[in-house]
Order: structure tokens, then C-alpha cells, then sequence
């Protein structure tokens, strides 16, 4: 969760439709360090490094939250997919090249501006194909002065091309504001996409 309540997400989802889904949400994350494929600079002065450990959360995610979550629950999915926001939006993509475990993935205001992300997704293969995958940004997300941020709607719109003419579906959608606007309503709409 890009904060640490799941209740207005779940909100949201409810009145979009009657979903059969479980929700495993995830939270406290440390955003820089477990969400990011490779090291990078410092991007700002206010901001903690990018370590680059997406790899070893990965590991987690797959070998200890999910066996958990499914301990949690009554019978077994039929399916498994998965969804983030901003820093979150870039591992659920990730996640795609690095294990087979997920259907689909929903990537909403997804930090796509991250150095080299965009030509690691057109010079790798997934591990497996995805039945869909959903994508949204905010239409003012790059409208900033910042050098690496600015580029986050280029390389989101290079992004969906790429994986269109490998033959996937994707939807993309532009939403109104900027990062910070409709989080819960933007989770939601992504998570509903790939579920309905």
C-alpha cells in the first residue's frame, strides 16, 4: 500500500463491484530500498537511496508473504496477480521478468521514470506471459522541472508500446492530477481492471 491503510482502497473497490477476490496488502514498506531493481544516485536531497533490492524482496514476497496469505484463507485461488503504486507499480512490472507466478499486473502512477528501467523491460523476457496488464498515470505527473521525474510519461507511454507489439493486452489509461491525487480510487480501478 502506497500508505498503511487498506481501508479506502477497499472502499473504493466495493463500488466498482461485487469482486471473489482475497486481497493480500502489503504496507510499511521501505519504498527505496525493497521496491528497486538496481542502485541508482541519489535523486534528491530528501529522498533515502535506491539500494536496489527488489531481487531479495521478491524472494520474500514469493517464498513467505503469499505462502502466508494463502494459510489465511479458505480453499485455493485459481489465480494470482499482482498490483502496486508508484515505486510499487515498477516491482509489480518487475516482478514479470523475474518469476512466473502472476497472471496479471496492475501498475498504477507507476515510478517508470527510474534510470534504465525502460530499456530493461525492451532488452529482457518475461518468465511469463501475462494474461493482461493494466497501466495509469496522473496527466500532470510530468509536468516538473525535475530531470529523471519528468521523463516517468515518455517511458510509461514507450513501455505500453513495447508490450503491445509483443501481442499482450495491455490498457492504459491517463487519469486526472498528479501523484498524489485519488491513490485509493487509482489502486482501486487498477485492481478491478485485472480482476473483471
Amino acid at each position: 500500500m502506497f500508505e498503511d491503510d487498506s481501508s479506502g482502497v477497499l472502499a473504493e473497490l466495493q463500488k466498482m463491484g461485487d469482486f471473489d477476490i482475497n486481497l493480500l496488502v502489503i504496507s510499511k514498506l521501505n519504498w527505496n530500498s525493497e521496491l528497486s531493481p538496481w542502485e541508482i544516485p541519489l535523486i534528491s536531497k530528501q529522498e533515502p537511496p535506491f539500494t536496489g533490492d527488489a531481487s531479495v524482496y521478491l524472494d520474500w514476497l514469493l517464498n513467505e508473504a503469499l505462502p502466508k496469505g494463502l494459510e489465511l484463507i479458505d480453499g485455493t485461488p485459481t489465480k494470482t496477480y499482482i498490483a502496486g503504486y508508484s515505486m510499487a507499480g515498477l516491482f509489480a512490472l518487475y516482478a514479470l521478468y523475474n518469476c512466473d507466478v502472476f497472471e496479471r499486473a496492475a501498475c498504477m502512477s507507476s515510478s517508470f521514470w527510474f534510470p534504465d528501467f525502460k530499456e530493461y523491460v525492451e532488452s529482457h523476457q518475461m518468465k511469463r506471459i501475462p494474461e493482461k496488464l493494466y497501466f495509469s498515470l496522473g496527466d500532470k505527473e510530468s509536468k516538473t522541472k525535475h530531470q529523471i521525474l519528468k521523463t516517468v510519461q515518455d517511458n510509461t507511454e514507450a513501455i505500453v508500446k513495447h508490450l503491445r507489439e509483443q501481442n499482450i493486452d495491455v490498457t492504459f489509461e491517463m487519469n486526472e492530477g498528479n501523484h498524489f491525487k485519488d491513490i485509493d480510487w487509482r489502486i482501486a480501478r487498477g485492481i478491478a481492471e485485472i480482476c473483471g
